[in-house]
């Protein structure tokens, strides 16, 4: 028979990991005692869960601002263990002077005693408290306490040294969640029968990254595009496609220019009244899943899927899609459950439904018994949170559509299809793209630009840029120039986009993303084929340095040394951030000071020592090739978050 003391550190176990995600069910406890058998079998299946845990565990790349926050929480519970909710400030310090990290919790504990307790107390005072209750652990050196109460931390360099061996040996590990969530994020969304222009570009690029950074993380990812391919603009499509072709039945219609059709069959719509009167007649015929019509729906259809995945294919874009029509079926139960409830008022006909908090009411149904974008938006979301069961819902849509967003949101909640405090949905909002002139980019006719032609025109102008540097004479051969010119056309325009806050609106230039100096994918990229040389030109091959992480200390004795290794660390962190608020170009800010730093430690620190006269290698500090893979390791990791393709030469 076990001990009770077993019984009760098994029970812990179990309860512990259940809610850290790794046991999907508690095993029943109950009758332990006499169950001796039973409880062999737990403890076994305990055991394989815990190894299973702590190799995950172990090989994850550690957050350190985390485990600091973790340290410093129990300090601080156990130096105020009657307040509620303290709060917990642990930033990276700007300064070495200051210590690598900052716990400045001190000044808001003096601020809550003050209000709850009518205490009044010294932040520094305070800062002094917290510091003797620091449980003991392996990251910090040493603290001090500077100013009115700052405590600065010092971490150690075993420690520090031990986190960069651990992510050379295991490459880069995404941080531990504590449950692997369903994340469905809807982006790109272009309109069926319209060419994808430059306003699709931020929410395809933005949308990509953010599920392949979810995905990275371990999270469950549904890519969805949701396409404009349903509405009484097909009414009118259809109709100029029975003119043109009539025998497209049988004879697959040659469109070869879907926006040139769109535009001949609008021109008609507002012209031609018998024309407008049949293409009213087509929606109806349409909308009842005429087989005929249907067919016609789908050439149009097609036809826009071959275009968009010309764009989607450049810039390695993987979707699913899911258009509006997808919900076409579900949208009269959307009308009919918020008529049960009560939501539903009659205006001049229309069905229209007040959220409140917002001024315009949701139009679920027109006066022609048509249903709206407001009733596909509702249904896609009930759909999205009761079979696709998301725990996390991401709108990539442009800023333009926020209120109307919010409104759909707040109506989901109102109606009760989700609770904020259990399931996230948020709108991860993004500016407009602008020209040179800081008006929204068009081409000199003041047309849209076709994305298309964007692409194509970086394509050439990234070529112009490797040719300039005579990279196609004798650096390159025909194939490597090809990779090279791909990678730095469409990865600069991906990361023009995401080193910008989603938020604001951003200036397009060429000249600018394809600039090899500053915080630009050029630089980036160029970069990164540097380090990646560095031990190939000391004859230093992979499984050299494979064999050199598992026996090599690093050393980080010299203050370069010490300020990249730290900041390789960060990755962690950087992530867990994104995570959270969603904004991408705190990655590309990251990514920027990683290469910089990089540039100052290999500028100060020799990894490889040549002869003055002859050139040749006397020396090669291994340690500090070391430094420079795990550099080139994170920022690929990086680049494969942002879309983008490193290449091995440039």
């Amino acid at each position: 028979a076990f001990q009770e003391n077993d019984i009760k550190l098994l029970s812990a176990e179990i309860e512990r990991l259940k809610n850290f995600g790794c046991l999907g069910v508690s095993p029943s406890l109950e009758g332990l005692r006499d169950e001796n058998a039973k409880l062999k079998y737990r403890l076994n299946f305990l055991r394989k869960s815990l190894q299973e845990e702590r190799s995950k565990a172990a090989k994850s790349m550690i957050n350190i601002n985390s485990c600091l926050q973790e340290i410093f929480g129990v300090a601080i519970q156990a130096a105020y263990p009657d307040l509620e909710n303290p709060p917990l400030v642990v930033t990276p310090s700007q300064q070495p002077k200051f210590g690598d990290y900052q716990c400045n919790s001190a000044m808001g504990i003096t601020q809550i005693l003050l209000k709850t307790k009518e205490q009044k107390v010294s932040p520094r005072e305070i800062a002094e408290k917290i510091v003797k209750n620091i449980p003991a652990n392996e990251c910090i050196e040493k603290v001090e306490i500077a100013g009115p109460g700052f405590i600065n931390v010092h971490l150690r360099k075993d420690f520090v040294s031990k986190q960069l061996s651990s992510l050379l040996m295991n490459g880069v590990q995404p941080p531990a969640i504590a449950k692997r969530k369903k994340v469905v994020v809807d982006f790109s969304a272009p309109n069926i029968a319209k060419e994808m222009h430059v306003g699709h570009l931020r929410s395809t690029i933005i949308g990509e990254s953010m599920c392949r950074l979810f995905e990275f993380a371990g999270y469950d990812v549904l890519r969805l595009n949701h396409l404009g391919d349903w509405g009484t603009q097909f009414g009118m499509l259809i109709a100029h496609l029975q003119d043109k072709f009539p025998d497209y039945l049988t004879v697959s219609p040659p469109i070869g220019d879907l926006q040139a059709f769109y535009k001949e069959s609008k021109r008609r719509f507002d012209t031609e009244e018998e024309f407008k009167k049949r293409a009213y007649q087509c929606v109806v015929l349409l909308q009842s899943k005429n087989p005929d019509f249907i067919k016609a729906w789908e050439l149009i259809c097609d036809v826009s899927r071959k275009e968009f995945q010309k764009i989607y294919s450049c810039l390695d874009i993987t979707l699913i899609e899911r258009g509006e029509s997808f919900y076409r079926d579900m949208m009269p139960d959307i009308v009919k459950e918020f008529e049960d409830k009560g939501f539903v008022e009659v205006d001049d006909g229309r069905k229209i439904v007040f959220v409140p908090g917002f001024p315009v009411p949701l139009t679920i149904m027109k006066s022609d018994g048509g249903y709206t974008y407001d009733t596909s938006d509702l249904a896609a979301l009930k759909h999205r949170l009761h079979e696709e069961k998301a725990d996390i819902l991401i709108y990539v849509v442009d800023s333009g559509q926020s209120v109307h967003l919010q409104t759909v949101f707040a109506a989901g909640q109102m109606i009760g299809w989700y609770d904020p405090k259990v399931t996230r949905v948020a709108h991860a909002a993004f500016g407009v793209v602008l020209g040179e002139d800081k008006k929204k980019f068009k081409t000199r006719s003041g047309d849209t630009v076709r994305l298309i032609d964007l692409l194509e025109e970086g394509l050439k102008r990234a070529m112009d840029k490797l040719k300039d540097k005579e990279r196609d004479k004798v650096v390159l051969t025909a194939e490597e120039l090809k990779a090279a010119q791909t990678s730095v056309a469409f990865g600069c325009i991906k990361y023009a986009d995401l080193s910008h806050n989603r938020l604001n609106d951003y200036v397009f230039s060429f000249d600018k993303m394809l600039d090899d100096r500053g915080n630009t994918a050029a630089y980036l990229l160029y970069a990164f084929t540097r380090i990646r040389a560095i031990a190939r030109l000391a004859n230093i091959d992979e499984q050299m340095l494979r064999k050199a992480a598992r026996e090599e200390v690093l050393i980080l004795d010299h203050d370069k040394e010490w300020k990249l290794g730290k900041c390789i660390l960060r990755f962690s962190e950087i992530l867990q951030k994104i995570l959270e608020d969603l904004f991408l170009h705190t990655l590309c800010d990251y990514l920027y000071e990683l290469a910089t730093t990089f540039t100052e430690f290999y500028d100060n620190c020799y990894c490889v020592e040549k002869d003055r006269q002859s050139g040749r290698i006397v020396k090669v500090n291994m340690w500090r090739l070391l430094l420079c893979e795990a550099t080139a390791t994170i920022m690929a990791k990086g680049f494969d978050i942002l879309g983008i393709k490193p290449v091995e030469r440039m």
